[in-house]
């Protein structure tokens, strides 16, 4: 993290700042905190889906309510963009309270490394630690490979994952008629990626893949881009985040030819990407990207 583990502040998610940025659609915007997502209430005329919880039923009970609020009593459904657990590790409290729909590589990654990511962040200060006090697990109530349509009354949700990218389990939420897409950590805005590259216990992260999914997302057109963390904007947030990867790769697979290793290569060139966006946060995953793409180019 950016911050040591003494002051990374609370990750409260706070739903009085909820806002509309499309007909029906709302986000509880992260507020540039650390470790808070930004959350997602699409309304339907029969369903109301929630995408993301933030972190520990303590938020996750703040996302409920907000979205009982807004659902005026219709039907809940929750999704999550990927299994960490900023993003999900809240959705317990939505047992019972609303069908909840993962892609199957979401849920198996879940079962897989949840309880070393809980364990993992919970070192990450106590503010976090507090958070995540008595988190459980939750299965979904529905799977699907591929993609899954999801009818909410009046208009329609596609779920797409997107095959390994940032995660096993990543997917793309998008809201048909309005043009939104929650794209979770495969997109941030001024915030540098997040790449979860933590060998030899986590080494599930293909860089180029991720740049395929980006350029990819980038030719759909979406009218507006919901990040993981950061403000939401057009397609120039995408473009602006796969036009850096890119870079980034470029660079590390220049080191791996030139004979330079992992440790090398971050010594040599981080800094450079991180004087380059001065107002972008979180520049210690630069580091964790370079030796993500190192490894990629060696292993080619």
């Amino acid at each position: 993290m950016s911050d040591t583990a003494e002051t990374v502040p609370a990750p409260d998610v706070e739903p009085g700042g909820i806002t509309e940025i499309g007909d029906g659609v709302w986000i509880i915007p992260d507020r540039r905190v650390p470790l808070v997502p930004n959350v997602g209430v699409v309304l339907g005329e029969e369903r109301v889906l929630v995408v993301d919880t933030g972190m520990g039923p303590a938020n996750g009970r703040k996302v409920l309510e907000a979205a009982r609020t807004l659902a005026g009593g219709r039907p809940l459904l929750l999704t999550l963009t990927h299994f960490h657990p900023e993003h999900g590790f809240g959705a317990q409290v939505f047992a019972g309270e609303a069908e909840v729909v993962y892609n199957r590589a979401q849920l198996d990654e879940l079962r897989a490394k949840g309880e070393g990511y809980l364990g993992m962040f919970r070192t990450f200060g106590p503010a976090v630690e507090a958070a995540l006090a008595g988190v459980e697990l939750v299965d979904a109530d529905e799977t699907y490979e591929g993609s899954r349509h999801l009818d909410l009354g009046g208009r329609t949700v596609t779920l797409r994952e997107t095959g390994l990218a940032h995660t096993r389990g990543d997917q793309l939420v998008t809201v048909d008629d309005e043009g939104v897409v929650f794209a979770g950590d495969l997109v941030e805005e001024r915030c540098f990626p997040i790449f979860p590259y933590f060998p030899p216990d986590d080494v599930d992260v293909d860089g180029s893949a991720w740049i395929r999914v980006l350029a990819d997302l980038e030719a759909r057109g979406p009218r507006l881009v919901v990040p993981g963390h950061g403000a939401v904007g057009g397609p120039e947030v995408v473009a602006v985040q796969r036009a850096f990867m890119e870079e980034l790769r470029a660079a590390a697979y220049a080191a791996a030819d030139e004979g330079r290793s992992a440790d090398e290569t971050v010594a040599e060139r981080e800094q450079g990407f991180v004087g380059a966006h001065p107002d972008w946060v979180q520049p210690e995953w630069v580091g964790f990207g370079l030796r993500c793409f190192h490894a990629e180019r060696l292993a080619r």
